[in-house]
């Protein structure tokens, strides 16, 4: 099933970030930094699909060379910041539908990609990675990452900080709406392409970029495990931060179907996502079965059995 994902990140020196470092590790290349001297050699990725950094529509036939060359345009992109707690660069991390093909999938993510440069008038370096190969991971997870520029890219480098990167009274006074709008409309028109792309394809999964309540599906969110627990727990560690958010989980889909069963309301089956959700669902299902028809003949409690895993 085709599943909804886009996260925004920035990249600020203020937090120790680097573009050229945040460049070389998604395209697994073998970047210099010139501005600490630091090499970032990531050239042992296997995973990588694609990679190629895309301009806005203006400038394609306008010979930016330079802005071609990752290793050129991120050390640019670093050279052009003075500010301490400058923010360096900013990035798109989406998932794409395991449904289409990698041609389908490469075409999505560059018509999207090709949409943000054009609004936002940066440089986006895009790269298309593969599922990890490792116990445990997801191999439908496939995904982009669109590394994009602060600044607004012109035929003489660098210029001015977008649009995004200015506060609500600065857009104010330019006639914008506040930044929070850019998100949201970000989030809805990935949405819109990516069905478009899974209509195109005959595919008849879609994704939908609203909340659990917008949308009118009456359950918990699934908690968001951070990455560094994620992690800890991908290389055999116990992750004290992943266990919480799980059981506080747990206690708020507990919570919620005892509020309705005080109600008076039936307790609603929530939809599996992954294959693990479905295993998940699966057992829990039969030991409940198990445990409300335990007075039940045994032909009776089969049949039930065989009714429920079937649905």
């Amino acid at each position: 099933m085709a599943v909804y994902f886009l996260n925004l990140k920035t990249f600020g020196r203020s937090g120790g970030s680097s573009a050229v470092s945040a460049a070389a590790y998604r395209a697994g290349e073998r970047i210099r930094d010139e501005r600490t001297g630091r090499i970032h050699d990531h050239t042992d990725r296997r995973d990588v699909l694609h990679k190629e950094i895309i301009l806005p529509s203006h400038l394609e036939e306008s010979g930016l060379n330079w802005a071609k060359e990752r290793a050129y345009l991120w050390n640019a992109a670093e050279d052009a910041e003075v500010r301490k707690n400058a923010r360096v660069a900013r990035e798109y991390l989406v998932a794409l539908p395991a449904e289409l093909d990698p041609d389908q999938r490469l075409a999505l993510v560059r018509g999207f990609s090709r949409e943000l440069t054009d609004r936002y008038r940066f440089a986006l370096d895009l790269a298309v990675h593969a599922p990890r190969d490792f116990p445990g991971s997801d191999p439908r997870n496939f995904h982009a990452h669109l590394l994009a520029t602060t600044r607004e890219i012109t035929p003489d480098g660098l210029a001015t900080k977008t649009t995004l990167e200015l506060n609500d009274s600065h857009r104010r006074d330019l006639g914008l709406p506040p930044g929070i709008y850019e998100l949201l409309h970000v989030r809805e028109r990935w949405a819109a392409v990516t069905n478009e792309a899974l209509r195109d394809a005959h595919v008849e999964a879609r994704i939908d970029h609203r909340s659990l309540a917008a949308q009118g599906i009456d359950r918990e969110p699934y908690p968001r495990i951070p990455r560094t627990a994620f992690e800890m727990e991908r290389h055999g560690y116990r992750s004290g931060q992943a266990e919480r958010l799980r059981m506080e989980y747990q206690a708020r889909v507990q919570e919620r179907l005892q509020n309705k069963q005080e109600l008076g309301h039936a307790p609603s089956r929530e939809e599996p996502r992954t294959l693990e959700d479905i295993r998940r669902q699966a057992r829990e299902d039969w030991l409940r079965l198990k445990k409300t028809s335990a007075s039940e003949p045994a032909a009776s409690r089969e049949n039930a059995r065989d009714e429920d895993l079937s649905r």
